[in-house]
């Protein structure tokens, strides 16, 4: 989809918590999701000054949809943050890439002229409603699929191995990313920039104030990281990929995180007339599929549809976000297209920062409109990939 010449959708800002581990006594394990989405839903509108009753729509991320975090939690949290009655809002399940196609989905309709002003956004507490608990019955695929797909889907961690293997990634270089992760992160002093910090109660029941994401090891080492034993081996699965040697580990995974996003979408025109700064315009999109055995390398052709629909070559492109579910999926992309490692998630990802998998594609945008602005670049890239073989990639502009 190409940019419309008579609309333009633009980000105004970006807010999200800061990321706790997603468990029993993490930061944020005490925080009910919709209190934790209505609190970055509440500061963005604060920080932005929008009245919130001009949001036409509220689009949210979050994978996990039971519990705590069923019945459209876009809704929910919407009213929770004291928006105006007449406010809609919507959730969608694009795995990890819900807040993003979130994001797109608010800027499309921008540029469609169905909304001036819409507010995308996710939240997932993996502490509160672990992952897998939305699959009740033992066959959510159905006999259609397994004609097709005989041995049915494996975990993403077997896929995270089948692509290390596929690029000749070793278990170094997976963990030599890992620690770069960790070393960005604890080096990024502008983080600040977008993280509403909140209170809670904590694990010993007393009040703390939470600002900073608690994924962070800022004393990891390289040797700390290659002591770490494999994560999905087995006798069973080794039987079945005898080629694999077994690199993934905890140490260069995403980590199970609980967080929430948002950000402000606004057609230009409108955002001049309302007084609003745009800090970036939201230019291109794609999504693609590929084998979802293999799971975590549509990010490539959607990034080969991306540029092909900007006109643009990845030299072109000044900083790019590339989520770390695995540190063998960025590596994989990092080589396919012969990129330049230090435009790549320039102040670490998910291995160090944490992946709350309904909102992190706030946090990658938050993240890339950073570099684009410290560095003072032109065109960001930010893809995500997903389970089942998909993935979102979308082209920012800094204005």
């Amino acid at each position: 989809m190409s940019q419309s010449a008579q609309r333009r959708a633009v980000i105004v800002d970006i807010v999200r918590t800061p990321f706790g581990r997603g468990r029993e006594g993490g930061a944020l394990a005490s925080v009910h999701p919709v209190n934790l989405y209505a609190h970055v839903l509440e500061q963005l509108v604060e920080r932005t000054g929008i009245d919130s009753g001009l949001v036409e729509d509220v689009i949210s991320g979050c994978v996990i949809q039971v519990a705590e975090q069923s019945g459209n939690i876009g809704r929910q949290a919407v009213l929770a943050a004291g928006f105006p009655e007449s406010v809609p809002a919507v959730t969608l399940d694009r795995k990890c890439g819900s807040a993003q196609q979130a994001m797109d989905f608010a800027a499309q309709g921008v540029i469609a002229g169905a909304y001036d002003v819409v507010i995308a956004g996710g939240v997932e507490m993996m502490s509160v409603v672990p992952m897998r608990v939305n699959r009740m019955g033992k066959d959510n695929e159905g006999s259609r699929f397994h004609a097709r797909y005989p041995d049915g889907m494996i975990r993403q961690g077997i896929s995270a191995e089948l692509i290390a293997h596929k690029w000749a990634i070793d278990r170094e270089q997976l963990d030599q990313f890992s620690l770069r992760s960790h070393q960005l992160a604890a080096a990024d002093d502008g983080a600040a920039r977008d993280i509403a910090a909140l209170d809670v109660i904590d694990a010993e029941g007393q009040p703390r104030t939470v600002s900073a994401d608690e994924g962070i090891r800022a004393g990891s080492t390289l040797e700390k990281l290659l002591s770490l034993k494999p994560a999905f081996a087995n006798e069973d699965m080794s039987a079945r990929y005898p080629e694999l040697t077994w690199t993934v580990t905890a140490g260069n995974a995403s980590q199970v995180t609980d967080g929430a996003s948002a950000m402000l979408i606004v057609e230009e025109k409108v955002a001049e007339r309302l007084g609003l700064t745009p800090r970036a315009a939201i230019s291109h999109f794609a999504t693609a599929g590929d084998d979802p055995i293999m799971m975590l390398t549509a990010i490539i052709p959607a990034t080969r549809k991306l540029l092909q629909r900007a006109g643009l070559a990845l030299d072109a492109i000044d900083a790019y976000e590339v989520n770390e579910a695995f540190a063998s999926v960025p590596l994989a992309w990092q080589k396919e297209f012969n990129t330049d490692p230090e435009r790549l998630n320039v102040f670490g990802g998910a291995i160090a920062l944490g992946h709350p998998v309904g909102a992190s594609g706030g946090r990658l945008v938050a993240n890339l409109l950073r570099a684009l602005e410290q560095n003072k670049g032109r065109h960001g890239l930010v893809t995500m990939c997903e389970s089942g073989g998909m993935a979102n990639a979308t082209l920012l502009e800094r204005l």
